[in-house]
């Protein structure tokens, strides 16, 4: 059962909007409040009306957070599973915030996506803790195969992912490895 919610911050007009939904789960209002004081902690790094869409979920005794936050170019986005709900939204701001200072540098570009930021975290200085390097450089063929196929050859490989070209679509698509022995597909938005 879907339960959803769309509120602005407490604060006032010209701050972040939070879209907030339940699967399984009311959406309660101190599930609201904390969710708005939590991340409304991210208001210093995001300029006013940005949209934050908030997904809470509750499956067995897994207490799920999902947090996608849109910005120009970039997806900013985090999930949390513990079995506390406020203890999964405690650690779902910290990581958005830790991801933010990390990659500052990489999700900013100048000419794009600096809009969508407070000008304050834009000229801070961050240390990034790990720089990404690429160490590794893999080429093969790609040759055409249908997604099922794709799956069969991740698992002789045992691999997580697969790259292939999709014999439908003749478009470039990953097959991976899921939680529950399931598999997703990614294709190309058109």
């Amino acid at each position: 059962m879907w339960y959803n919610m769309t509120t602005s911050n407490s604060k006032g007009d010209g701050y972040m909007n939070f879209i907030i939904s339940g699967k399984n789960i009311a959406v309660t209002d101190g599930l609201r409040t904390a969710v708005e004081d939590k991340l409304g902690k991210l208001e210093r790094y995001f300029t006013p009306d940005t949209d934050i869409h908030v997904t809470l979920s509750v499956e067995k005794e897994r207490q799920k957070i999902e947090v996608t936050i849109p910005v120009k170019g970039n997806i900013i986005r985090s999930e949390q599973v513990s079995n506390d709900m406020y203890v999964s939204i405690d650690l779902v701001e910290e990581v958005i915030e830790r991801q933010l200072r990390r990659y500052k540098k990489k999700i900013i570009d100048k000419e794009q996506a600096a809009g969508s930021f407070q000008q304050a975290f834009i000229e801070k200085e961050y240390e990034e803790d790990e720089e990404v390097k690429i160490i590794r450089t893999k080429k093969f063929g790609i040759k055409p195969m249908y997604p099922e196929d794709a799956c069969v050859q991740m698992e002789l490989l045992g691999h997580n992912f697969f790259v292939f070209r999709n014999a439908e679509t003749e478009e470039v698509n990953v097959v991976y490895k899921r939680k529950g022995n399931t598999y997703g597909l990614i294709e190309p938005e058109c």
